[in-house]
């Protein structure tokens, strides 16, 4: 039986599994789920055995591609990537001036700076993204 095979009925098992539970947790009412949390606990069981089924799949997936491409410009793009993340870490700022607390948990200096550089990164990455494809669709149009 091949691999396909084998992941669709574990697809359609889960699926039926995670119908079956949500039908429960609806005959509980949401009164009764929100005072006590019951019924909720098979739901996040299916969740996350599929987490764990398609991060597995994805890291042998992309641990198998990158062995068998070239692995100088695999290394490359992560650590173009990498220069992203350490140019991103440099502009963010660490200041909590003007945050609110968080579950009344004060927001630290780290988190703010690491905050910062996830949305510093992002927007770098934007950035490049849409300017690939607006050179991308230049040369495209030139090139005729």
């Amino acid at each position: 039986m091949g691999l396909y095979k084998i992941l669709k009925i574990v697809a359609l098992l889960l699926s039926v599994a995670g119908i079956a539970f949500w039908f429960m947790l609806i005959s509980k009412g949401d009164e009764a789920v929100k005072a006590t949390g019951e019924g909720v606990s098979p739901m996040l069981v299916i969740a996350y055995i599929t987490m764990v089924i398609v991060l597995l799949f994805v890291v042998v997936f992309v641990l198998q591609g990158i062995f068998a491409g070239n692995l100088k410009k695999t290394l490359m793009s992560v650590g173009a990537f990498l220069v992203i993340l350490i140019i991103s870490y440099a502009m963010s700022s660490s200041s909590t001036v003007g945050l609110p607390p968080v579950d009344d948990i004060p927001v630290t200096e780290s988190t703010s700076k690491w905050v910062g550089t996830g949305l510093n990164a992002f927007y770098i990455l934007a950035v490049l993204a849409i300017g690939s494809m607006v050179f991308s669709g230049f040369k495209k149009v030139t090139s005729r």
